[in-house]
């Protein structure tokens, strides 16, 4: 049985009550959450870790990005890079990995993964069909389902697919004039194996059978956004909502047949059109989780892409998306490296904790309060524990001339807060000694 079946059964899973545990809720509230749909536990059968919820009333989480490429191929590198970005607090890794042994790359990712786990099966089936040397095109139904279902048998926890790349939104594509066009790797596949072949999409045509198949291991469907905006001119437009609308229809049928679903959400949007995004996905979907990339407000910033994903991000969350997939300094310009994947992390960290302040997630606030409480005392140390990074705050400071007093050099001897704090112990002080003499 799945944890959504289970969940509609009125059982409080060990997932549930982990998860419930950690987000300071009653087990009945997950579960509950659960068997309506709000709230997900990607965990595969076949992957040993302790899960986290994604999802309504939950701290907002991240997925990091890692894989390897036809034109740079190095696992190692790849291993490297999930160990950092879990060590930076990623929720979740998606192996995206296009070249080299894609079936031995994730049996090493997965082995040392201690996070859920998401892969884009799709990737893998027209990898191994442009190793052979055919083209995309020639991928057959049967070719990509069979990896979606060696991806489940091996322990992923979720999968993208992009089901709602149809004929009828390929249609309103062709018409609208788009800047961007398709930005989706997943999208451009499947876009063009329809126009080559004149057929449906084979995982909205076959969508049953792609249910049934990742039921038997507990794999959540990600739903992907394969017609997403890659320009913020392309935002909202008739494509994306045709996708949305197919999303929210496929959502419902996975949930019936107790399979997990969250959906995915576009990549570039100005900023008065974010929360109007999320809306959307939230009422059309039914409140299932909103899983986004990004969003990017502008698109002028290559190079800064984790800044601007940050401010989107943080607008979007409040507004009610539950899972940030980062986006790094390399973002349209190569693959990350290792500091790449810490800037990528801790952006979308910082953007998801912004988002739980605001949200009034329990607890969220705490953790602020302690660090101005250290600040007050100039408790260095304390600073730099509570820092979402630490060994960058520390890294700095020690940088500093004044490292080991008190006092930084932004400010030094006229420090507000140590002048505030000797104002305070000499009135203290004052006081005190009044009292000693009898005095009012």
């Amino acid at each position: 049985m799945t944890q959504l079946s289970q969940a509609k059964d009125g059982l409080v899973t060990e997932a549930m009550r982990l998860v419930a545990e950690e987000e300071g809720l009653s087990p009945e509230v997950v579960r509950r959450r659960v068997a309506e749909g709000t709230i997900v536990i990607p965990k595969n059968i076949n992957h040993d870790f302790t899960p986290r919820g994604i999802g309504k009333g939950l701290r907002v989480k991240v997925n990091a990005n890692i894989g390897t490429s036809k034109d740079h191929t190095y696992p190692d590198e790849e291993l490297e890079k999930m160990k950092t970005a879990i060590k930076f607090g990623a929720d979740a890794v998606m192996d995206l990995s296009t070249g080299g042994d894609l079936n031995e790359i994730r049996k090493v990712l997965l082995d040392a993964c201690g996070v859920a786990f998401g892969t884009v099966p799709i990737y893998q089936a027209v990898s191994d069909l442009v190793d052979t040397g055919r083209s995309v095109c020639e991928m057959s139904v049967d070719e990509l389902f069979k990896v979606i279902a060696r991806h489940a048998e091996d322990g992923v926890d979720f999968v993208t697919v992009h089901c709602g790349v149809t004929r009828k939104a390929l249609e309103k594509l062709e018409v609208t004039g788009r800047v961007g066009g398709i930005v989706s790797r997943g999208g451009a596949i499947l876009a063009n194996w329809m126009k080559y072949h004149g057929r449906e999409n084979p995982l909205y045509e076959h969508y049953d059978e792609l249910v049934g198949i990742v039921k038997s291991n507990d794999v959540t469907l990600s739903l992907g956004d394969g017609l997403r905006p890659g320009a913020i001119e392309d935002a909202t437009d008739g494509p994306q909502i045709e996708e949305l609308m197919t999303l929210g229809e496929l959502r419902d049928r996975a949930v019936d047949r107790g399979v997990q679903v969250m959906i995915e959400g576009p990549g570039h949007v100005p900023i008065d059109e974010i929360a109007t995004n999320i809306q959307l996905e939230k009422r059309i979907c039914r409140g299932a989780p909103f899983y986004i990339l990004g969003p990017l407000p502008t698109d002028i910033t290559p190079g800064y892409d984790h800044i601007t994903s940050a401010i989107g991000g943080a607008i979007a969350a409040m507004a009610g998306a539950d899972f940030i997939c980062y986006v790094t300094p390399a973002e349209h310009l190569r693959l990350p490296d290792l500091e790449d994947v810490r800037e990528g992390v801790i952006a979308a960290r910082i953007a998801g904790h912004v988002a739980d302040i605001g949200r009034g997630i329990p607890g969220a606030r705490l953790r602020d309060k302690e660090m101005s409480t250290c600040r007050k005392n100039l408790d260095w140390e304390g600073m730099f524990a509570l820092s979402i990074d630490p060994d960058r705050a520390r890294g700095m400071r020690q940088e500093s001339e004044d490292d080991g007093k008190d006092v930084c050099t932004m400010c030094g001897e006229l420090c507000a807060v140590n002048l505030d704090n000797m104002t305070k112990s000499k009135s203290s002080t004052e006081v005190s000694d009044r009292n000693s003499r009898g005095e009012k």
